[in-house]
């Protein structure tokens, strides 16, 4: 029987403890394989290069490049591996920020190792963990802004979906995966990934989490 190629994971913390911990615990699953580990964002592109991750754990708060701005600078490149930033939820702009980058997941430091090996598969696949806890925080801070300057253009972006297009849409920002929607509205699962790749090119967004952005924001 072939076996399956695993995911590759790379781990950026500065924390000796963390790295170590989550290299045995995610070495445990199997499919999985932590490919490095650096301690800080300023590591992150050389890393990259060397190991070829599917997918890298990032930290936020580090003592030289923060993970928020390694994320953005490794989003930006060209095809870029999936990041989950790890977070102790700090603020919600540190979320916002991370979605507006690209992230396509988030994840708590003391999450169960089954959810974060999960995660890891579900992002690696095309998935984004966006929990509901995320969503909540997310749709609370876009609630709570008096002003929004982000909104009308949010809205005009959606604008330029087909009607199937926007309901796709709409439940890519509760959090769906792809088998939840095709049954929602009917779709085969690959219809639906059909769907959710127009959606991306005619909006320009890298990523499923992003789309949930735009759509809050439009709210």
């Amino acid at each position: 029987m072939e076996s399956l190629t695993p995911v590759r994971v790379l781990l950026v913390d500065d924390d000796a403890l963390v790295r170590a911990g989550l290299t045995m615990m995610l070495g445990a699953f199997e499919g999985i394989e932590v490919a490095g580990a650096v301690t800080d964002g300023t590591e992150v592109a050389a890393a990259v290069n060397s190991h070829r991750p599917d997918v890298v754990l990032m930290d936020i708060r580090m003592p030289g490049m923060d993970g928020l701005t390694a994320t953005e600078s490794l989003r930006a490149r060209r095809d870029p591996p999936e990041v989950i930033v790890l977070t102790t939820f700090d603020t919600d702009a540190h979320v916002l920020r991370a979605m507006r980058a690209g992230a396509s997941g988030f994840l708590l430091k003391h999450t169960p190792p089954a959810e974060i090996a999960d995660a890891v598969r579900r992002v690696a696949a095309g998935e984004p963990m966006l929990s509901p806890e995320v969503l909540r925080r997310m749709m609370n801070h876009v609630a709570a802004a008096e002003l929004n300057p982000g909104r009308d253009r949010a809205r005009a972006a959606l604008q330029r979906l087909s009607p199937g297009e926007r309901d796709v849409a709409l439940l890519v920002a509760q959090g769906r995966t792809n088998q939840e929607i095709g049954t929602a509205l009917r779709m085969s699962t690959a219809t639906v990934k059909a769907y959710v790749s127009r959606i991306l090119t005619k909006l320009d967004l890298s990523n499923r989490v992003q789309v949930a952005l735009l759509v809050h924001d439009a709210r």
